[in-house]
């Protein structure tokens, strides 16, 4: 405030005060809309309304819409954090390119102008539009060869930054000290290796959700890769617009209590397209399970009520949708390739080896 008043001489305070008048803009004045507000009762302290003489507080109002506050705020902080860790990873990168200007002797912007991929010729545009022909026409390859050519051309530019950073990564030495975020999720429910491992995958799965059915062979690559060192709890989450994943998710765990669950969960994961609860029977009848046993646990829905329980932990740990899992608590939605689950699997390790044994 002090700089605009030492700023501002005679004239130029005059010019303003014309230029707000004449833009109709109010200098503080006595008026009749003053005076009509000083009449107006004033709001006991704290209350946001009133009915009927009777007090509505801001406390009120915030038990009133509690949970849709507490979501407000989950989300908020689920923003914040994710603006962070995106910043940390951008900040590493960042120094990571300053210490290689410093090794070649240039700029970093000299060092990300000298990469160049290479050049987007008629038959790599000619490659795309027949891969993507049913989603762009009714245009023709000429209308849309512009676009198709800026896109191939970031495309390969971000390809070729992506492997550079990550050389960048393998040739310095980083570690992670900020914790992830983590989100408590209890591993109850048909496992595969051992309770000691150090990394549990907890999955959220429906068998009638074909991104489920294209987890199962990433899952496999995992199991083999990391063998001991990894356990996968799997828990229910059918969907409702999914007609068959109810009672699907029942018959598993029917299957369970026979010790049929793996045997019977690959098996409605191969065919999603015979799910009714004859077909379920039958499956389960080839497995060397009790028929009788099974049918009753099914008709009875022994296990719907366990089904529910597990929908309502991954509703409250933020799954909306199949599938989902946690990496030691670490979210991962979707049916995410290997290497995006095997790059949190690795930071686990890697988080777990540098760890200060505890003392007892």
């Amino acid at each position: 405030m002090s700089t605009i008043r030492h700023t501002f001489g005679p004239r130029a305070f005059k010019a303003v005060l014309v230029l707000i008048l004449a833009l109709g803009v109010c200098l503080p004045a006595c008026s009749a809309q003053d005076k009509a507000a000083k009449d107006q009762p004033k709001s006991p302290k704290g209350a946001m309304a009133q009915v009927n003489g009777k007090d509505i507080t801001e406390a009120d109002v915030m038990k009133f819409a509690a949970d849709q506050f507490a979501n407000l705020e989950k989300q908020y902080e689920q923003q914040k954090r994710e603006l962070l860790e995106n910043a940390l990873e951008q900040t590493i990168q960042d120094r990571l390119l300053e210490e290689e200007s410093k090794a070649a002797g240039k700029t970093k912007e000299q060092i990300l102008a000298d990469m160049k991929p290479a050049e987007v010729s008629e038959a790599d545009i000619e490659t795309f539009y027949q891969q993507n022909k049913a989603q762009i026409e009714p245009r023709t390859k000429e209308q849309v060869a512009p676009m198709i050519k800026q896109y191939l051309e970031q495309q390969r530019q971000a390809d070729m930054q992506q492997k550079f950073y990550e050389g960048l990564r393998a040739k310095h030495k980083i570690r992670y000290l900020l914790e992830p975020t983590r989100i408590e999720v209890a591993a109850t429910g048909p496992a595969h290796g051992p309770e000691t491992a150090p990394i549990t995958i907890v999955e959220f799965s429906d068998f009638q959700c074909p991104y489920c059915a294209r987890l199962i062979p990433t899952l496999d690559e995992v199991k083999k890769k990391y063998g001991e060192k990894v356990r996968i709890v799997f828990r229910q989450y059918p969907l409702a617009f999914h007609q068959f994943a109810q009672k699907a998710a029942e018959a598993s765990l029917c299957a369970h209590e026979q010790g049929k669950f793996w045997e019977l969960h690959d098996a409605m994961f191969q065919n999603q397209a015979e799910l009714s609860v004859d077909q379920l029977k039958a499956k389960a009848a080839t497995m060397g399970m009790n028929a009788e046993q099974f049918n009753t646990c099914l008709d009875n829905a022994k296990y719907a009520a366990a089904v529910k329980a597990d929908f309502d932990a991954g509703s409250k740990a933020g799954v909306n949708g199949t599938p989902a899992m946690f990496i030691n608590g670490r979210f991962l939605s979707g049916a995410q390739p290997l290497n995006e689950i095997t790059k949190v699997i690795d930071d686990e390790l890697q988080r777990k080896a540098a760890a200060p044994s505890s003392s007892k």
